[in-house]
């Protein structure tokens, strides 16, 4: 009997949860920009968040809170189709940040059972 065995476990437990903040970066075309963007996933490594401009896989971005203007830098990992809305992009912070977002989250559990 063959077991399956996940790769896909998380640092940390995700939180659909918006907000607006600022992020600055470089654009496909290489030009920096500041722009008001909208987070819709959170959790402790980073997150997905809309944003309006174009830009790469591998990017750096850096992300300002709007309450504590705290900054966190962070690299593009996913990038996914543009839309009316914007681009979705995936981030991971350059060192884990769990209270940037002014949320706790609860870590996954360590040695769960095998499905």
């Amino acid at each position: 009997m063959s077991q399956i065995t996940s790769s896909s476990q998380r640092r940390s437990s995700r939180m659909f949860h918006k907000m607006r903040m600022q992020a600055q970066g470089r654009a496909h075309n290489g030009k920096k920009f500041r722009e008001t963007c909208e987070t819709l996933v959170v959790n402790g490594h980073g997150g997905l968040l809309i944003l309006k401009h174009e830009i790469d896989d591998g990017a750096m971005l850096v992300l300002t809170h709007p309450e504590t203007l705290e900054e966190q830098e962070c690299r593009v990992v996913f990038v996914g189709e543009i839309n009316d809305r914007g681009q979705r992009v995936g981030v991971e912070f350059l060192t884990p940040a769990p209270h940037f977002w002014g949320l706790e989250f609860v870590e996954p559990s360590v040695g769960g059972s095998a499905v």
